[in-house]
């Protein structure tokens, strides 16, 4: 990264912030930077680049760090840490920051399929959290989508495409919400999608059974201009299995991300639980960091020791850091997994563990889904960006993390992750 000869940031009665390690940016295509300086004034970063090239006339106390790295971007999360995101303005509050305090300063609360009323008081309560900066914006995942493949949603609350209620919906977040998961096969998904486009929402396909044609011919209604992107919600999951003769929506938005990466984001939990890691290996492989965005769909228990939690209206029990819906068809059937109970540093540190690129795993969890999202000045270590720096150790442990250019105090809960 090129260094900013102009740069003159002296002390003053606010302080500045310089910290020295190994540097990864989150930027595509960025190496580590084994000496690398990131320099804070206020909120946002003056500078960042190799420690050689700091510019002459920086006055700030330089802190040795093992590793930096930009603040996480999880667009994808329930909850966490005993609170899930719901018309609980406290307890939503608490999640976000213990998440934050994790290493994951920009946060997508999602909402499960629920009855409109409910998913409206939802709505209303946490955009005050996105208006204050807490967080990123709100995820709808559902309640458009197909009851054969809810996982641990209610399929009670499950309902036809409905554009009248969606526009409700978008109306009452003033332009918070930032991501709606519908099916393909969902009645009025042209309508949707429009809607979509129309508030600045990106529309992504998941808890679908649509054949590989239906999707296709669902993505066929991309702008044609091609300025606004798509996902793939928690991709493999809650979709038919990529089979060689039936290959599913998997096969075609593999291929759509694989084109252009800049139009479709495939999420994937990195869990162990969610994934074969040979899956993530090979998607990877397939599309890169720039068409991946790592998340966590982390319920209440993230954070949390085995036992009972809900998740929306459904029961669920976590043992061994697994959370499922309380048993359903019988005695020793379990029920579907219901979110997942890892933190996103934690799923950065198995894609290593697994054999991704350190940088490409850190670009999925930060740059990516911030692009995806339009979540500008995140995302990235880069001048001009807000100073959101995680500092961890080499065994991508939290040690710091600064949010806005302040200290986040890490206090409460502060367990290992608990996924596999």
């Amino acid at each position: 990264m090129p260094a900013d000869s102009s740069l003159t940031l002296e002390k003053n009665d606010g302080g500045g912030l310089g910290l020295r390690g190994r540097l990864i940016t989150g930027l595509p295509g960025d190496e580590v930077i084994d000496d690398g300086t990131v320099v804070v004034a206020g909120d946002r970063i003056m500078w960042c680049g190799p420690t050689a090239e700091l510019p002459a006339g920086v006055d700030v106390e330089i802190t040795r760090v093992p590793l930096l790295l930009p603040g996480l971007v999880d667009v994808h999360c329930h909850g966490g840490f005993g609170h899930t995101f719901s018309a609980d303005h406290q307890a939503a509050r608490q999640a976000a920051g213990q998440h934050a305090a994790n290493g994951t300063t920009s946060l997508l609360a999602s909402l499960v399929s629920a009855p409109s009323a409910v998913l409206l008081e939802q709505i209303l309560v946490l955009r005050e959290l996105v208006e204050e900066g807490i967080l990123a914006g709100l995820h709808l995942e559902g309640p458009f989508i197909t009851k054969s493949m809810c996982g641990a949603q209610d399929p009670a609350a499950i309902i036809d495409g409905d554009p009248a209620l969606l526009k409700q919906w978008l109306d009452a977040g003033r332009g918070t919400v930032r991501s709606l998961t519908l099916a393909p096969e969902t009645p009025n998904f042209a309508e949707l999608v429009a809607l979509c486009r129309e508030y600045g929402v990106v529309p992504s396909l998941g808890h679908t059974d649509a054949t590989a044609a239906r999707t296709r011919e669902a993505l066929a209604a991309t702008p044609p201009d091609g300025s606004q992107p798509w996902s793939a919600t928690h991709l493999f999951n809650r979709m038919p299995p990529l089979g060689h003769r039936l290959p599913g929506p998997v096969a075609v938005l593999l291929q759509a991300a694989q084109q252009n990466p800049e139009q479709m984001v495939l999420e994937l939990i990195a869990d162990g639980v969610h994934l074969d890691p040979e899956i993530v290996r090979m998607v990877f492989a397939l599309v890169g960091p720039r068409s991946i965005a790592l998340i966590t769909d982390a319920m209440a228990a993230a954070g949390m020791a085995d036992g009972p939690y809900t998740l929306g209206s459904l029961e669920v029990t976590v043992h061994d850091g697994i959370a499922r819906l309380n048993q359903i068809g019988g005695e020793g059937v379990p029920g579907a997994i219901a979110g997942g109970t890892s933190r996103l540093l934690g799923n950065v540190r198995r894609c290593v563990e697994w054999g991704i690129p350190l940088t490409d795993a850190v670009t999925a969890a930060s740059f990516t889904p911030a692009r995806l999202m339009n979540l500008n000045h995140v995302g990235a270590l880069l001048k001009g960006y807000r100073a959101d720096l995680l500092v961890a150790n080499d065994e991508l442990e939290v040690l710091q993390v600064y949010r806005a250019g302040e200290q986040i105090k890490r206090e409460g809960n502060d367990c290992a992750d608990s996924a596999v």
